[in-house]
C-alpha cells in the first residue's frame, strides 16, 4: 500500500471535499481516502499494484476539481551529448520519470530544461536517470561563457593536430604511388607487404586513441540500444581496423595482394576529419551564443560605494540594497536603484537600444550596466543580483535560447528513427553487393561510406541554433522574446490589436489647446492649475505641468471644494472659479454658448475640454489629452505595407477613440471595452482563424496579452503585462514591433533553410553512399570524402544560422 497527499484546488465548502472523497473513494484498489477542507488536502492510501498517481488525479479532474501542483522550472547542463540522437535520448528518458511535466533538450547549448512537480521528484531521480542513458548531468546551472568554449574548442583542435600528424604519412604510404612518391625498402608494399601493413596499424592506432569518445559513447550507445552518431563513426572506422588486422593475418600466411585493400588510411582520415567537423562546430556554436556573451560582459566588474562615511570599491556582486552608489562621468552602473544627489545624462542604448542618453535627476530609476555620460550623480541600490535588469534580461534570452519552436519538432522526430535505419541501410547495401557477386572489400566500402555520410547533427543544429542567433539579435535591438514559439509564430500574425493608453498614446495626458473669452492664455492656464494644485485627478495634473511648463506663478487659493464627477470650485483672490466638465457649467447654470463650436470640435478631435469659469462667468477652455507617440502612425503605416491588419482597443468613449484612430490610421476601433472583456475581444478576432498579436502595457491588459496567440507587452509596462507576455519592447517604440516581425520572418526563413540543407544532404547522401550511382556506372562514394561532407555539413548549417548575426532592422 502507498499513502500519497494531494493539494486539491476550487473546492468551496465542505460539498466539495465530499464529492472528491467519494469520487477517489470508488476506484479500485483505494483502501482510504480523506479530504481536509481546512488545509485543501486529499490523503489518500492505495494498491500501487491496481492504481497509479495519474488515475488518482483524473478522479479528482472528473469530481470538477483540480490538483495543484509544485511546478518548478530548472535547467540544467549535460555533457556527453554528440548529437540530436543523444538529446532525443535524454529528452525520453527524463520525461518518462513521474513527477515530470515537460522535458525539453536544446543539443546546441547542451542543456536540459524540465519542468517538474517537486513533492513528486528531485535532482537525484532526474541525475540517476541521465546517468543510465550514458550522460552526465550537472546540477549548477553554468553560465555560456566565452573561456569554456574555448576550452572545448581547444581540445578538439589538439586532437585534430595529432590525428592529423599521424594521418598526414598514412596517406603518403597508402596512397604516395599514385603521386609517383618512393617508400622506403622497409616499408615498400611489394617488398616488404608485411611491414608496410604494420607501420599503417602504427599510426592509425595514436589517430583512434585521439578519437576515444566515439568509440566510448558509440559503442555504449549501441549497446543500450540507442545509437547516435558516434556510433556510425565507432562501427564504421572499427569495421575498417578490424578489416585491416584481418587482412595483415592474410598478408603473414602469404596472400600479399590483401596489402592493398587494408583501410588504415580509410579509419584515420574519417576519425581526422570528423574531429575538425566538431572542432569547426564548437567554434560556431560558441559564436551562436555571442548574445549572451555580450550581455554578461556589460556588468562593472566593481563598484564604488558609501560605507561608514568612506569611499569603498567592492565586488559588483557585493553590492547589496541600500547601498549608496556614487557614480562618475564615464563610468558604469553596477546594479539598478534609485538618483539621491546629482543629476545627468546616462545612456541607457546597450538594454533598451535608445541611442538619446536620458536625463536624470533625484528620483529617477537607473539601471545596472548603462553608462553615466555627463554629472555626478549617488545612487541607492534598489535590485542587486540575479534582481537586475540585465541579470531578468539574461535569462530571458538563456531561457528563450534554450525553448524549441513547433517546426523543430519534424527533425526532432526523424532524428529519434535516424541513426537505427541508417546502421540497418549500411547493413542491407552492404550483404546487398555482396549478394550480386560484389567483393567483401568492395561491401565494405559500401557499408562504411553510408554510416559516415550520414549526419544526425545537421537536423538536430538546424533549428535550435538559428534560434539562439534570432533572440539575441532581437535582445540586441531591444526586443526580447521569450521562446522559440513566440519567434516561429510572430511571421505568421495577420491582425494586432494595440491598446490605446500607454500604447499607442503618451498614456499621459498633456495640455494641448487653451481658448479665452476676454482674458489672455496665461492668466487661464494659471488660475486652472492654481485650482487643480490640489487635484489628484490626472486631467488636473497635466494642466499643473502645463502651467509649470511655461514657468508661470501659480497663486494660493482660499477655499476648494471638490464635485466628483463634475469638477472642483475654488476661491482665489477673493473670486470663485469653477474648472470642470460641461455637466458642472450646466449645472452652475454658466452660459458656454460662446465658446460651444470650440468645444465640439476640441471633443471630436479626441481632446477633453476643461471649462473654467469667473464668478459665474465663462472665461476659457483648457483642452487635455493623451497625445499620439511619434512612432505610432509609422509602425501602423509599415504593418499595412506588411499585409497586417490593426485594430485598437480602449475604455474610452467611442468618439474620442474614434479620433484618435483616424490620426493613426486604425482597420478596426473597438471602443468602451471594459478591462475585463479585452481578451473576449481579442477571442473574436482569433475565431476567424487568424493568428492575432495584443500589444499592451498595463495591468488590466494581461489576460488579454495572455489569450493573444502572441502577447507583446511595451517595456515601459506592469510586471504583469511583461510577465504574460511572448515578447517585450524595451524601448516602449512601436516600431520595435516591425523589428519583432521581420525578425521572426528572418529567423523562419533560415530554420527552413537549414532544415532544407540538413534533409537534402542526408536524402541524397545516404543513397549516393549505398552506390546507386554505381548502378548505372557512376562512381562509389569513397569513404574518405563522404567524413567530409559529413563534417561539412553540420559547419554549413552553423555558418548558415550565423547569417542572421548581419539582421538590421
Amino acid at each position: 500500500m502507498n499513502k500519497k497527499a494531494l493539494k486539491i484546488e476550487g473546492m468551496t465548502c465542505s460539498a466539495c471535499a465530499n464529492r472528491v472523497e467519494r469520487f477517489v473513494g470508488k476506484l479500485d484498489g483505494v483502501d482510504n481516502a480523506n479530504v481536509n477542507f481546512a488545509t485543501e488536502t486529499l490523503s489518500v492510501q492505495f494498491d500501487e499494484t491496481k492504481l497509479n498517481n495519474e488515475s488518482i488525479e483524473e478522479a479528482v479532474i472528473k469530481a470538477g476539481y483540480g490538483v495543484k501542483k509544485n511546478i518548478k522550472t530548472y535547467t540544467f547542463k549535460v555533457e556527453g551529448m554528440t548529437c540530436s540522437a543523444c538529446a532525443n535520448r535524454v529528452e525520453r528518458v527524463t520525461k518518462k520519470l513521474h513527477g515530470v511535466e515537460n522535458s525539453v533538450v536544446n543539443f546546441a547549448t547542451e542543456k536540459l530544461t524540465v519542468n517538474i512537480d517537486e513533492d513528486e521528484i528531485g535532482y537525484g531521480e532526474i541525475k540517476a536517470a541521465v546517468d543510465k542513458a550514458g550522460y552526465k548531468l550537472i546540477k549548477e546551472e553554468e553560465k555560456v561563457t566565452g573561456k569554456k568554449k574555448l576550452e572545448a574548442s581547444k581540445i578538439l583542435l589538439f586532437r585534430f593536430i595529432v590525428s592529423l600528424i599521424f594521418t598526414v604519412p598514412l596517406l603518403i604510404i597508402t596512397m604516395g604511388h599514385m603521386l609517383g612518391m618512393p617508400l622506403p625498402h622497409i616499408i615498400d608494399s611489394m617488398m616488404n607487404p608485411l611491414n608496410f601493413a604494420i607501420i599503417q596499424v602504427v599510426l592509425t592506432l595514436p589517430v583512434m586513441i585521439m578519437g576515444y569518445k566515439f568509440y566510448t559513447i558509440g559503442i555504449k550507445n549501441v549497446f543500450k540500444l540507442s545509437p547516435n552518431m558516434d556510433s556510425l563513426i565507432a562501427i564504421s572506422t572499427l569495421a575498417a581496423f578490424i578489416y585491416g588486422l584481418f587482412g595483415i593475418y592474410k598478408i603473414n600466411i602469404g596472400e600479399t595482394e590483401y596489402a592493398m585493400h587494408l583501410y588504415f588510411e580509410s579509419a584515420a582520415v574519417i576519425l581526422t576529419l570528423i574531429t575538425l567537423g566538431k572542432y569547426l562546430e564548437a567554434v560556431s556554436k560558441g559564436k551562436t551564443s555571442q548574445a549572451i556573451k555580450s550581455l554578461m560582459r556589460l556588468a562593472p566588474k566593481t563598484a564604488t560605494i558609501i560605507r561608514d562615511g568612506k569611499e569603498v570599491i567592492v565586488p559588483a556582486e557585493e553590492v547589496i540594497v541600500g547601498d549608496i552608489i556614487l557614480v562618475k562621468p564615464g563610468e558604469k552602473l553596477s546594479v539598478d536603484g534609485e538618483v539621491v544627489e546629482g543629476s545627468t545624462a546616462i545612456d541607457e542604448s546597450m538594454l533598451t537600444g535608445e541611442s538619446i542618453p536620458v536625463e536624470k535627476s533625484i528620483g529617477s530609476n537607473v539601471i545596472g550596466a548603462s553608462i553615466n555620460k555627463t554629472g555626478f550623480i549617488k545612487y541607492k541600490a534598489i535590485k542587486v543580483g540575479k534582481d537586475t535588469a540585465l541579470a531578468q534580461i539574461v535569462k530571458l534570452v538563456e531561457d528563450a535560447q534554450g525553448s524549441k519552436a513547433p517546426i523543430a519538432k519534424l527533425s526532432d522526430v526523424i532524428s529519434a528513427y535516424f541513426v537505427p535505419t541508417v546502421i540497418i541501410l549500411a547493413i542491407i547495401s552492404a550483404v546487398g553487393w555482396l549478394s550480386f557477386g560484389e567483393t567483401p572489400v568492395f561491401a565494405l566500402t559500401i557499408f562504411i561510406a553510408v554510416l559516415v555520410i550520414a549526419c544526425p547533427c545537421a537536423l538536430g543544429l538546424a533549428t535550435p541554433t538559428a534560434i539562439m542567433v534570432g533572440t539575441g539579435k532581437g535582445a540586441e535591438n531591444g526586443v526580447l522574446i521569450k521562446g522559440g514559439e513566440a519567434l516561429e509564430i510572430t511571421h505568421k500574425i495577420k491582425t494586432i490589436v494595440f491598446d490605446k493608453t500607454g500604447t499607442i498614446t503618451e498614456g499621459k495626458p498633456v495640455v494641448t489647446d487653451v481658448l479665452t473669452n476676454g482674458i489672455s492664455e496665461n492668466e487661464i492656464l494659471v488660475l486652472a492649475a492654481s485650482a487643480e494644485k490640489g487635484s489628484e485627478h490626472p486631467l488636473g495634473e497635466a494642466i499643473v505641468r502645463g502651467a509649470e511648463e511655461k514657468n508661470l506663478k501659480l497663486k494660493s487659493i482660499e477655499e476648494f471644494n471638490a464635485i466628483p464627477g463634475y469638477g472642483i470650485e475654488v476661491k482665489i483672490d477673493g473670486k470663485t472659479i469653477l474648472v470642470g466638465n460641461k455637466k458642472l457649467m450646466n449645472e452652475k447654470r454658466i452660459d458656454i454658448d460662446v465658446l460651444a463650436k470650440d468645444s465640439d470640435k476640441l471633443a471630436n478631435e479626441g481632446k477633453t475640454p476643461m471649462y473654467i469659469s469667473i464668478d459665474n462667468i465663462l472665461r476659457g477652455i483648457v483642452a487635455v489629452a493623451d497625445t499620439v507617440k511619434p512612432s505610432s502612425k509609422s509602425a501602423i503605416e509599415a504593418l499595412h505595407k506588411m499585409g497586417i491588419k490593426v485594430a485598437m482597443i480602449t475604455g474610452d468613449n467611442k468618439k474620442t477613440a474614434d479620433a484618435i484612430a483616424a490620426q493613426v490610421g486604425i482597420d478596426i476601433v473597438l471602443a468602451e471595452v471594459l478591462p475585463e472583456d479585452k481578451a473576449n475581444e481579442v477571442k473574436k478576432l482569433q475565431g476567424e482563424n487568424i493568428k492575432v498579436a495584443m500589444v499592451g502595457d498595463g495591468i488590466n491588459d494581461a489576460p488579454a496579452l495572455a489569450q493573444a496567440d502572441v502577447g507583446i507587452a511595451i517595456g515601459s509596462g506592469t510586471d504583469v503585462a511583461i510577465e504574460s507576455a511572448d515578447i517585450v519592447l524595451m524601448r516602449s517604440d512601436l516600431m520595435d514591433v516591425i523589428t519583432a516581425i521581420k525578425l521572426s520572418k528572418a529567423t523562419i526563413k533560415n530554420i527552413k533553410q537549414n532544415l532544407f540543407w540538413a534533409f537534402g544532404y542526408n536524402v541524397l547522401g545516404i543513397p549516393v553512399a549505398m552506390g546507386v550511382l554505381h548502378i548505372f556506372g557512376g562512381p562509389l562514394l569513397n569513404p574518405m570524402i563522404a567524413a567530409a561532407a559529413m563534417s561539412l555539413s553540420s559547419v554549413s548549417v552553423l555558418t548558415n544560422a550565423l547569417r542572421l548575426r548581419n539582421f538590421k532592422v
